[in-house]
């Protein structure tokens, strides 16, 4: 079955899903019509979805799940790029347009820290299935969320025309931002700040044809930038996307390039455009090895020195960063104003004098919210720590195990590019299209 025709059975799937949703959501309207206004007043175009039934619910769960199972098959059984291609697309409408990007696992994340942080948050279902299925897939099969299920990587891998090699060094040091921006989002999510990887996100504004200007230029860089560098934002800024390139290591079933033999080409590293392909590494000399143990010992003995340190820095930013949160930036400022340091009453400020109440009830709100900044940003400085110490670690382990060109597990995305590549996955492609069906007939 060609690439074509796949995309085409696809896309007529999506068409009738589409359809019988888009009726029941007519119907779902009829019974709820929009209120009438006399005085000529027309509501405002929100930029979110509207709440939906349960049935919609369960009915992205489903699709997830069975586009998790058809990308685990195409990539690990059929070992087919097109298959993944037209899977891809299929997501890319269903996820990305009509479900207009929400709900997602990438901000999933969010509303699972909070029911975590916060027990009068009701985590929904739905969010709660988004971040856990992936999760479970990728423990079996690697990172086929990320290969053709999730619009952002799809987005990314359907504008890449032209893939240029990133240098490792570009690449080791904004493969740490990722780390960062799940330290923050996880931080403003627990503190009911805001959530920033939603608020940020960069192609939701093309999902819904709306949004804020500056996530919108975002997304429009990143886009050009997609074109010929390979999924900037999977590699270098997705918070959900550190926690399966955690799980992916143990995952059952991974991704060979050559299920066979390996004939050492270097034709699949040149086709990867993410640095995804262990490069077999030679061996070295003895007196080589020990000054590599020396420098990876080294390496591991500064990192309680950098845990330490950026717990301290993180400690010591936390009045600054908790200032993201309404709360504690108002209360600040009615304490300016009553101390005569702030000229004037700002539009917040005014709003909470109408509303009666005493300022001291702000101020232990705020107090409050100032010691989870504290904690929080302490061990998100910690932690931060850790894995720049552990990324300084990881440039020194040499990997002399590794004799074949082959995926790398932790930053494979499952796209299935080196599958086409691979002049030994080509001959057996062809001793099952070709010689397979001439020893039936025998």
């Amino acid at each position: 079955m060609s690439c074509l025709r796949r995309a085409s059975i696809f896309t007529s799937i999506f068409g009738f899903a589409l359809a019988c949703v888009s009726s029941a959501a007519d119907d779902e309207m009829k019974k709820q019509p929009p209120p009438e206004f006399s005085s000529g007043y027309h509501p405002l175009q929100p930029t979110t979805p509207y709440p939906r039934a349960e049935i919609f619910g369960t009915i992205d769960v489903v699709v997830l799940v069975v586009a998790l199972i058809l990308a685990a098959y195409l990539c690990l059984n059929r070992r087919s790029r097109g298959g993944l291609r037209a899977l891809s697309l299929f997501c890319l409408l269903y996820f990305g347009f009509y479900r207009q990007g929400c709900i997602c696992p990438v901000g999933s994340l969010q509303n699972v820290a909070l029911a975590l942080s916060e027990p009068s948050y009701r985590l929904p279902l739905v969010a709660g299935l988004f971040f856990v299925i992936p999760m479970a897939f990728t423990l079996f099969y690697g990172r086929v969320f990320c290969s053709s299920v999730c619009p952002l990587g799809a987005a990314q891998e359907t504008v890449l025309i032209r893939p240029l090699t990133v240098p490792t060094v570009i690449n080791r040091a904004l493969s740490i931002l990722p780390y960062l921006y799940l330290g923050f989002g996880v931080l403003f999510a627990v503190t009911g700040s805001s959530f920033i990887i939603c608020r940020y996100d960069p192609f939701v504004g093309f999902f819904r044809l709306a949004g804020r200007r500056d996530a919108i230029m975002l997304g429009a860089a990143l886009l050009a930038l997609s074109t010929f560098v390979g999924r900037p934002y999977c590699r270098w800024l997705c918070p959900y996307g550190v926690l399966l390139r955690w799980l992916s290591p143990f995952a059952r079933y991974q991704v060979h390039i050559a299920p066979d033999q390996c004939v050492n080409c270097h034709l699949c590293a040149d086709s990867c455009p993410y640095g995804a392909i262990n490069v077999p590494q030679p061996q070295h000399r003895k007196s080589d090895r020990r000054a590599a143990k020396s420098r990876l010992a080294r390496a591991v003995f500064i990192i309680p020195f950098l845990i330490v340190t950026g717990g301290f820095l993180g400690w010591n930013a936390s009045p600054a960063i908790s200032h993201v949160n309404r709360t504690v930036s108002l209360a600040d400022r009615l304490w300016q104003e009553e101390h005569g340091s702030a000229i004037g009453a700002s539009e917040a400020a005014t709003a909470w004098h109408q509303l009666g109440k005493p300022n001291s009830i702000l101020y232990l709100q705020a107090r409050r919210l100032r010691s989870r900044f504290i904690y929080g940003s302490t061990i998100m400085g910690s932690f931060f720590g850790l894995i720049l110490g552990f990324s300084l670690a990881m440039q020194h382990r040499r990997n002399e195990g590794v004799i074949v060109y082959d995926a790398d597990p932790a930053s494979c995305y499952s796209c299935g590019r080196c599958y086409d590549a691979c002049p030994a996955e080509q001959e057996r492609l062809v001793q099952l299209t070709v010689l397979a069906p001439r020893e039936q007939r025998q």
